[in-house]
């Protein structure tokens, strides 16, 4: 991640959300709440899973990773935000800034796969049902989540290498509080052309790959829960994959919002409100849905507290 001879600034400067001093400290105390709500949420999911032994199938194997990685993805952006709406100093090297790119790409790439990951899992407990022991192994689970850590591998690393190739001499303020692709390539002082095809096209496939995947699944799964015939049953079915379809569609409906579109339509408003949510808001919100829906869930951390108290 050197810079090219032909760059002529050595950090960047992140505006962030706004000039008003009065709100960055709402937003401060306000994101600040957001954050530990989201280490408390996640760093929870992935302990009750890990010492409560009825979790341990593959649905709560993908979701302790979804957790993990939503705290990645959250500690990668939230913590540098917070620090930039209480300093007046909102620089961030070249190097820290691409870093925070790659792994921001990561994360999100990886998430991505890991949804479809539990798309697929979804599909075959309720279409599958009596094969789901031996179809769902956990070889094939550790097979699908390495699978999905390639991939982000792959994609963020394409990223950076093609961001790595602009060169910026003019302005180095991002109209962002992050270092995100869009609003890294509108500082570019030449044609980004090739470079927005050549993510795009990674992004793109990434994305419509997951969605097909995501698609395909749920619609064997709701033909299978129509042909059956007790109201009980269908909501029981349904009940099964309920979450895991809300935290989809919230965070693909950002996702695609925000980039599959040019890098010239970029707005700060909008698109600024969208990476809120999805970088702050939703590894907050994944936790939540999860258990607040999931008796399974409830019942796990009632049996890790008694087993505590029967300890002590």
């Amino acid at each position: 991640m050197s810079r090219s001879n032909k760059t002529n600034v050595s950090d960047f400067i992140l505006m962030g959300l706004t000039d008003s001093e009065e709100i960055r400290l709402v937003l401060f105390t306000l994101f600040l709440l957001i954050y530990l709500i989201t280490v408390l949420g996640n760093t929870g999911m992935i302990l009750i899973i890990r010492l409560d032994v009825q979790l341990h199938t593959p649905m709560y194997f993908f979701l302790s990773h979804l957790s993990l990685l939503d705290l990645s993805y959250s500690t990668v952006i939230t913590p540098k935000t917070l620090e930039n709406l209480v300093t007046l100093t909102k620089d961030i090297s070249f190097r820290g800034c691409f870093t925070q790119l790659y792994f921001f790409v990561f994360s999100g790439a990886t998430e991505c796969f890991l949804l479809s990951s539990m798309a697929y899992d979804r599909y075959i407990a309720i279409c599958n049902p009596l094969r789901y022991p031996v179809v769902m192994s956990m070889t094939l689970c550790r097979s699908l989540i390495t699978a999905s850590y390639v991939i982000g591998f792959i994609d963020s690393f394409v990223n950076i290498l093609c961001m790595n190739t602009l060169h910026f001499c003019d302005s180095n303020v991002i109209h962002h509080f992050f270092c995100d692709t869009p609003p890294i390539l509108v500082l570019s002082c030449t044609d980004t052309q090739n470079t927005e095809i050549v993510i795009f096209i990674f992004v793109g496939s990434t994305l419509m790959v997951s969605l097909i995947t995501i698609s395909v699944s749920y619609a064997s799964i709701f033909s299978t829960i129509l042909k059956i015939n007790s109201t009980t049953g269908k909501r029981k079915a349904f009940s099964t994959c309920a979450s895991h379809l809300l935290g989809v569609t919230i965070f693909y409906g950002t996702i695609i919002f925000t980039y599959l579109k040019p890098s010239k339509s970029y707005s700060l408003g909008k698109d600024q409100v969208a990476s809120v949510f999805y970088t702050i808001v939703i590894p907050m919100l994944n936790p939540l849905i999860y258990s607040l829906r999931n008796k399974e869930v409830k019942n796990a951390l009632i049996r890790v507290m008694q087993k505590r108290e029967s300890t002590r």
